[in-house]
């Protein structure tokens, strides 16, 4: 019996594009699990020919339910640590020839929808948001999508608003009075 393995899936990944407007994020990054051992090499592979050869990355283990001390990606090991003081929806990567990246890292169990807003947001060039502020804002705009449509939903199952009753016919551009009502 010949076992074949799936070819890795390719990194979920928007980046800032060149630009002299420096903000606090590079990009985002989407990732399809928790696992970083299987999750980091695609990234690094697509992340190394924007900055070159990534060395070490560190992320904050609150997100993470195992920090590898060390990642094989494509041709080389990846040093990975930890820091709790760093935000937990960021991540940053380090590269001997373009210096540091910062990438917001999208929960892989977000909506499509909601990550794409995510990835876009995060990419804008000279973009002040850092990445608990993205989202932070994010869930306020899901909970805001989602009392929408709870509301739209009530709208229709309660037969929306009538139309106002009308006070006189209307015929053309003239109203036509109706009998009984004085003044009219």
């Amino acid at each position: 019996m010949n076992t074949t393995l799936a070819p890795p899936l390719s990194a979920r990944l928007s980046l800032t594009p060149k630009t002299t407007l420096a903000g606090l994020l590079d990009g985002a990054w989407w990732p399809r699990s928790r696992d970083l051992t299987a999750e980091l090499p695609p990234l690094v592979d697509a992340l190394e020919e924007h900055f070159g050869r990534i060395t070490r990355i560190t992320v904050n283990p609150t997100r993470w339910p195992v920090v590898p001390h060390k990642v094989a990606v494509t041709g080389h090991t990846v040093h990975v640590g930890w820091f709790t003081e760093q935000d937990p929806d960021k991540m940053i990567l380090l590269s001997y020839t373009i210096g540091r990246c910062d990438l917001l890292v999208i929960p892989p169990e977000t909506e499509p929808a909601a990550a794409a807003r995510l990835m876009t947001a995060a990419a804008l060039p000279g973009s002040v948001l850092a990445a608990g502020a993205l989202m932070s804002d994010e869930a306020a705009t899901g909970r805001r999508m989602r009392d929408s449509r709870g509301s739209e939903d009530a709208w229709e199952t309660d037969g929306g608003s009538g139309m106002p009753p009308l006070r006189h016919p209307v015929v053309g551009a003239r109203m036509i009075p109706v009998p009984g009502i004085p003044g009219r």
